[in-house]
């Protein structure tokens, strides 16, 4: 008699129910449109940064501080209910949590010590490699597959990325230490995006993005007083520029991006955040009267290209 081994397929498979397919993509969907928000929120990054009164480092450093107390209030008021999500209390939790942070204050360190050996195009486009880091790291350590047209959405989105700042690219032996400081900066993020995707099985966005944001915080303040740079905004306007970078880029965007990573792929996810760039050159255009070439223009509907590509491929 030969066998059967699709006789009790259920043995083989766990059966989702309709109802539970159903929720699970409207999770999904939310989570997609919060990831866009917030690389839209910190897509206005590189404005604040560049209308800041302070030096880079010191700006990133405020940036945290500035987020901290939105995100203590609302890390205390998750507190009070009566379902209140998990905290950490292990060794391993705290240790985790601050691994998030210091390859968040990596990512900020590393990536505006590199604009002062390189052309900020070139800084902002390395930086914006993360998704490759991501993806190999997925794929040889959690062993995770990607499908040919995820793997294609990537590269379109990558691609784009180059066309869109292609035109104030500069390649040469003596930005060589800058760039490599870019592709340094891409790893970072990368390890905090992959951190922050893991996490986020166990504790809310609250609770990471407050942690995190401790330790980040704690991270850079030594590295901004080597650096001798002034934490101390000349104006009014430089310390509203400081809270903006925080509130909205930070405590807004960045916590949108924790909270969808949840629900979302972290290589899919880190494929999205590459509307950042070209987001940032229509926000120049607006509100810095940047001109927005129909090169840019071209290379942000690339990018859109492949992240709605990349979507496809990641269902």
């Amino acid at each position: 008699m030969p066998s059967t081994p699709n006789a009790h397929p259920a043995a083989n498979q766990t059966t989702i129910s309709p109802a539970a397919a159903l929720a699970a993509d409207r999770r999904a969907r939310i989570a997609l449109i919060a990831l866009l928000a917030g690389a839209l929120g910190i897509a206005l990054s590189p404005i604040f940064v560049r209308l800041s009164e302070i030096g880079p480092v010191a700006t990133a450093f405020w940036r945290i501080g500035f987020a901290m107390p939105v995100l203590l209030v609302w890390l205390a008021l998750e507190g009070r209910g009566t379902d209140a999500p998990r905290r950490p209390s292990t060794r391993r939790d705290y240790l985790r949590l601050t691994w998030a942070g210091l390859f968040f204050a990596g990512d900020l360190a590393v990536w505006h010590w590199s604009i002062q050996f390189t052309s900020v195009a070139n800084s902002t486009l390395l930086a914006n490699f993360a998704p490759i880091f991501v993806t190999l790291v997925a794929w040889a350590v959690f062993k995770e597959r990607f499908s040919r047209v995820f793997v294609g959405g990537l590269a379109l989105a990558i691609g784009g990325a180059v066309v869109l700042m292609g035109e104030s690219l500069s390649f040469s032996a003596s930005h060589l230490f800058g760039d490599a400081l870019g592709v340094v900066t891409a790893m970072f993020y990368a390890g905090y995006i992959l951190s922050v995707g893991r996490l986020r099985a166990e504790f809310s966005t609250a609770t990471i993005m407050t942690w995190t944001g401790v330790v980040t915080g704690v991270t850079l303040l030594p590295i901004t007083l080597l650096s001798g740079e002034s934490l101390i905004a000349p104006t009014l306007h430089g310390w509203i520029i400081l809270a903006g970078l925080g509130v909205i880029s930070h405590a807004g965007g960045q916590s949108l991006i924790a909270y969808a990573l949840a629900h979302l792929p972290p290589a899919f996810s880190s494929v999205s955040l590459l509307l950042q760039p070209a987001a940032a050159g229509v926000f120049a255009w607006m509100l810095l009267d940047e001109p927005l070439s129909l090169l840019q223009a071209l290379g942000a509907a690339i990018v859109l290209a492949g992240i709605f590509m990349a979507r496809r491929g990641s269902r």
